[in-house]
């Protein structure tokens, strides 16, 4: 799977901090998220995509697509 996590924060001017402490998780959770190193719940991929203002779609992909 990959994501746009970083794009899209970069895009809305969110830190990871800033965006970890939106969604209930810590910074590190965020960064190992971003380098694909930890798949978020189906529930934090919703709170991400509603903070950074696009689909859950938009914000990740299967490798193969």
């Amino acid at each position: 799977m990959k994501n746009n996590i970083r794009v899209n924060r970069a895009t809305n001017k969110i830190s990871q901090d800033d965006l970890a402490k939106l969604v209930g998780v810590s910074r590190q959770t965020i960064n190992a998220i971003e380098n694909n190193k930890y798949y978020p719940s189906l529930e934090l991929g919703l709170k991400l995509s509603k903070i950074l203002k696009c689909s859950v779609n938009e914000l990740f992909s299967l490798d193969d697509e």
